[in-house]
């Protein structure tokens, strides 16, 4: 009798050993689709399937599973260095994958008899010795400058050996007689005085700029003495030149000598980790890996992943390793320091400082690919942040005006996809409430708003923003409970200082990050709200200021007042008119009657 799937799979996890190892989960077509290490293979793999998984993508690879194999290691970081090999070879479709499209600088130093100092992107194992790899090309050469004003090293391509110098091959170049090369390719600079050159621009790229620095202070004391005043001063400008490279470079602390660290910044689907290596306090090199999640990975199941990659690509060898979290893996030797305060924590901060720049660096540069996926991030995070149940691609925000009670109006702004839809904005003028009441003045907008929107059958907003706190949010609310629109329309109330979010039946207010995407939006609603009312408010408080003073005259009709209004432009430049100015314009009687009335009413304020 055949057995099924879920026969054979149990079989081969009733006989899973103890021991670290790894394994490989095989689809029905044979097909690699996951690798993963453990420290016990029985009790991990035996967890996939004697429960429940909230992700739904660990659901769907259980559910894949046709068949696995694994294989059994020493310690559970061999399981971590197989892993990796593993993943790379098959690129299974649930693991974790490294984004690592971005290549970085290298300072190489070559192994030749004269060797040459260079940037590169390429890392050989050439027999050269590569120093890195730098985060920013521009931190490279500058390294690369300073190197280049302290030693005359050859920029030549040949093929220099002590068999080629014999035979006369090499030419003296205009790098020899700018004083930039000593003539390697002729002999006038011996193998061993050459050499000296590359140990000290060795000390230089291991950061062990202090040694160089009192090896030349001792050089120059030492001329000094002899009198070669010359030679000391060609020392001091070397000295200095390091000096000034010091003064730019990251020193983290005379506390902290050799160190590796590790920074890490999470952003749920990727997660950016960067590696630093600290030299005699000063940070060295630094690179920064993008992982995207497939499935519920760990922060310290990925800095596992990413410690492992480092020390395969790099050849590091760890001891001492600052990092966020100690890492999903037992690695023999290796102490993990996790700073709570002083210079560890700073170079803590340091290097998630840089994964957190890749981070917005990549995100710019695949918003400039794809322009919506930022609007899209942007509906998503105010989806999250605002408790809505779909992305809010229409949303309107309400404003009230008025002075003392006069002239109310409320301003109602349409932003569709985190944008200001300005043909769709609405002025409303109070029509019920007598005197400020902005709870009566809110519940008759919205009233008046709705009801017509849903009479003509037009799209409802996602979202709605009322501008105030907890009082104008019940009368918002009151109105979409009378209309039906309570669980149809999401709606929030902002209150004075912005940062405070209220929703409806809770008295605790939400506080948004200030650098957040959704309160950039909300603040643009508000702005745009306060811009579009108290203009309007303005206007008609203008209008109505006009045209009481001239409607109060009697005498003068709606044609001289038309006239006057469009020659003068306003009531202020009526009122300073002259009499002979008035009567330039209109009738003489009637510009006497004008004239005497607007001043009487001035005298009388």
């Amino acid at each position: 009798m055949l057995k099924s799937k879920s026969q054979q799979l149990q079989e081969k996890i009733s006989v899973l050993p103890d021991t670290p190892g790894v394994y490989i989960y095989y689809n029905a077509e044979g097909e690699v689709i996951y690798v993963g290490k453990a420290k016990n293979l029985k009790r991990r793999v035996s967890s996939y399937f004697n429960r429940e998984h909230e992700v739904v993508r660990t659901r769907l690879l259980v559910r894949a599973i046709h068949d696995m194999n694994y294989i059994v290691v020493p310690t559970e970081q061999d399981a971590l260095n197989l892993e990796n090999s593993l993943i790379k070879e098959h690129q299974p479709r649930y693991n974790v994958l490294l984004k690592d499209d971005k290549s970085y600088p290298w300072i190489c130093v070559t192994g030749e008899h004269y060797p040459r100092v260079f940037l590169t992107y390429n890392y050989k194992k050439d027999g050269s010795k590569y120093y890195g790899p730098y985060t920013n090309q521009s931190v490279a050469r500058v390294v690369l400058r300073l190197i280049d004003d302290l030693y005359p090293i050859r920029t030549c391509r040949h093929m220099i050996t002590p068999e080629f110098i014999e035979k006369g091959k090499g030419r003296l170049c205009l790098e020899y007689h700018m004083k930039r090369c000593k003539g390697c390719c002729t002999g006038l600079i011996s193998i061993d005085e050459y050499a000296s050159y590359i140990t000290r621009i060795r000390q230089i790229l291991r950061g062990e700029t202090q040694e160089l620095m009192s090896y030349l202070r001792d050089e120059m004391a030492r001329l000094a003495m002899e009198l070669r005043f010359e030679e000391a001063q060609v020392l001091k400008e070397k000295y200095q030149l390091i000096e000034r490279y010091n003064a730019k470079s990251v020193i983290v602390s005379q506390t902290v000598q050799d160190i590796d660290v590790f920074g890490l910044e999470d952003d749920d689907k990727d997660v950016y980790i960067n590696y630093m290596h600290v030299r005699r306090g000063v940070v060295v090199s630094s690179v920064t890996l993008q992982y995207k999640r497939r499935l519920e990975e760990s922060q310290a199941q990925l800095l596992a992943y990413a410690m492992s990659e480092i020390s395969k690509r790099f050849s590091v060898d760890y001891k001492d390793v600052i990092v966020p979290v100690v890492p999903e893996v037992e690695m023999e030797g290796v102490n993990f320091i996790i700073p709570q305060r002083g210079d560890k924590m700073k170079l803590l901060d340091v290097s998630t400082r840089n994964a957190r720049q890749r981070k917005i660096d990549t995100l710019k540069q695949m918003e400039k690919k794809n322009p919506e996926q930022r609007l899209e991030r942007t509906l998503e995070r105010m989806k999250t942040d605002f408790r809505l149940t779909e992305l809010p691609r229409h949303i309107e925000c309400f404003d009230n005006s008025n002075i003392q009670g006069s002239n109310p109006v409320s301003a109602c702004v349409v932003f569709r996809n985190a944008k200001p839809s300005k043909r769709d904005y609405r002025h409303f003028l109070i029509k019920t409430v007598e005197g400020p009441n902005d709870f009566a003045s809110m519940k008759e907008v919205l009233t008046r708003r709705y009801s017509r929107l849903l009479q003509e059958g037009q799209g409802l907003p996602q979202l709605i923003v009322v501008d105030g706190g907890k009082g104008q949010l019940s009368a918002a609310v009151e109105v979409l409970d009378e209309l039906g629109l309570r669980g149809k329309i999401a709606i929030i109330g902002i209150a004075e200082r912005l940062e405070e979010i209220y929703f409806p039946g809770d008295s605790v207010p939400l506080y948004i990050d200030k650098n957040s995407e959704s309160l950039k939006v909300i603040q643009h609603l508000r702005d745009e709200a306060h811009r579009f009312g108290i203009t309007h408010h303005r206007n008609r408080r203008s209008k109505s200021q006009v045209v009481s003073a001239l409607d109060s005259i009697k005498g003068v009709g709606e044609k001289t007042r038309t006239t006057l209004l469009q020659h003068f432009k306003s009531l202020k430049r009526i009122r300073e008119a002259s009499l002979a100015d008035i009567t330039a314009v209109i009738d003489p009687a009637k510009a006497q009657i004008v004239y005497e009335a607007l001043h009487t009413s001035e005298e009388s304020k």
